[in-house]
């Protein structure tokens, strides 16, 4: 059974075979919770009436979204609480003939789901965005730490390349020295052609006198 008031949208489940008591405990957990949270809550939530409040909880957010228009995401537990319901009483037999009571109690449970205010909503999707990047920020160190021979092989990679910018540095340098020796051997052959002709004039000139 579901209805809509002013104060919110309501789901209830009537006859729900378990003690008030106990559905207490796992109302207690969402209640003023938005509705991803009580969903989180619900779902690891280790109690027996925790299935049956999540199913509620699911009820009453369609409610508000078929019947309201009201985005599920927008959504708050507003109020929630289990009433006592009809108390079945059996008898087990016991000794000399004499029979104990069984008491198999049940409850009514009421979710009232409504609209959180502009600033609440804000917030909230503030926080789910800051866990979502603490999230991935995990799941990338994990990933960093589960593969430590790719790290070691970058480093290798950075490591020969360092190596390679030495070596062709060296090779730059010994070009250039070959490039100067070579400079300086022409510089020379050119100064002993200047001497030979030098010589040679010198010659002319000695045998020319001679004559």
């Amino acid at each position: 059974m579901s209805t809509s008031t002013n104060s919110g949208v309501r789901a209830v489940l009537r006859g729900y075979r378990m003690s008030a008591s106990k559905v207490r405990e796992v109302l207690d957990l969402i209640r003023g919770k938005d509705i991803i949270t009580a969903r989180d809550i619900l779902v690891y939530t280790d109690r027996g009436a925790a299935k049956a409040v999540l199913k509620l909880l699911a009820s009453a957010v369609a409610n508000a979204e078929h019947n309201n228009g009201i985005p599920g995401e927008e959504l708050y537990v507003a109020a929630c609480y289990a009433d006592e319901g009809v108390t079945m009483k059996r008898f087990s037999a016991r000794a000399r003939g004499r029979a104990a009571q069984i008491l198999k109690r049940t409850s009514h449970i009421t979710i009232i789901v409504d609209r959180m205010d502009e600033r609440k909503i804000a917030e909230v999707v503030r926080k789910r965005s800051n866990d979502e990047a603490k999230r991935q920020a995990r799941r990338s160190a994990r990933v960093r730490a589960s593969n430590p021979a790719k790290d070691q092989v970058e480093e290798s990679q950075i490591e020969i390349s360092e190596d390679e910018v030495l070596e062709a540095q060296d090779v730059a340098v010994v070009e250039t020295v070959e490039t100067n020796v070579a400079s300086e051997n022409i510089v020379e052959a050119d100064a002993a052609e200047t001497l030979n002709e030098d010589e040679v004039v010198v010659d002319a000139e000695v045998e020319g006198e001679s004559k």
